[in-house]
């Protein structure tokens, strides 16, 4: 798909079935989904997009374009151009934030939706105020720092040691497209307005979440989007806060029984 100016970079793959957009996380790229997209394709069809500032995207300057509302009507426009009437949706990390954002704004637009660990999500009130806390700073020494302040964050690719060596490689070789100016917008006006958790029980989107156990610090997020939001799956794989890269066969196996599940759903 061609882009011009100010335009998320997507890529449309082939596959059969709906489309399903992919949405990654902070400091990723489309190269956050590559161990993923030959087992989503014999049920769908995958599009990886890229966030602000990330990969191939551009770095706006107006910091309304980093607000999780512009992402959502991004998102909708993609699905216009697409000229479809429903997809599927699915982001990790801060990713997962802005597509549960979406499903719960476009629930009709929405067959079935899937999430991995994301504190961006599902923070509760005392994680959102240490997070605002520490946006301006955090921002500040990645605008003065740029590429080597943006590698000593422990969320760094060059950082995960689950991850398998060529995995690891191709995140941090993508991390080099990574614009410091739109990281830092992103800390500053994304990450801080991402929480979706005082309307979960909003939702009407089958959803599956699938959780890397490793993340302890997701354990109480995990139960509390079990507990409180509505038509949701928990699937626990023996994996980290990356668990699409971390735990593969058990991601992919876990994201296709649930894609055909919901598209049987769909077709009768």
């Amino acid at each position: 798909m061609s882009n011009t100016t100010m335009e998320l970079h997507t890529d449309v793959h082939d596959g059969d079935g709906p489309y399903l957009l992919l949405v990654h996380g902070m400091i990723s790229s489309r190269a956050q989904w590559t161990p993923n997209l030959e087992a989503l394709k014999e049920v769908c069809r995958p599009i990886t997009v890229e966030l602000w500032g990330h990969g191939r995207s551009p770095s706006p300057e107006d910091a309304s374009q980093y607000y999780p509302e512009n992402y959502v009507r991004m998102f909708e426009h993609l699905r216009e151009d697409l000229g479809v009437e429903q997809w599927l949706v699915c982001g990790q990390s801060l990713g997962g934030s802005l597509t549960t954002r979406y499903a719960l704004d476009h629930p009709d637009r929405v067959t079935a939706q899937i999430c991995t660990n994301s504190m961006a999500a599902f923070g509760d009130p005392e994680w959102l105020k240490n997070i605002r806390n520490g946006a301006t700073e955090r921002a500040a020494l990645v605008r003065e720092g740029g590429h080597t302040a943006i590698e000593k964050m422990r969320f760094h690719p060059k950082n995960a040691t689950r991850l398998p060596d060529e995995i690891r490689n191709d995140l941090v070789k993508a991390v080099e497209l990574v614009d410091p100016m739109g990281i830092a917008n992103t800390f500053e006006h994304t990450v801080t307005r991402t929480t979706t958790r005082e309307r979960l029980h909003e939702n009407k989107v089958p959803m599956l979440l699938v959780c890397g156990t490793f993340e302890k610090r997701f354990k109480p997020l995990r139960d509390f989007v079990e507990a409180r939001m509505p038509h949701t799956e928990v699937v626990d794989l023996p994996a980290g806060h990356a668990v699409n890269l971390e735990g593969v066969d058990g991601f992919n196996e876990s994201v296709v029984e649930f894609i055909k599940q919901n598209a049987r759903a769909v077709s009768h």
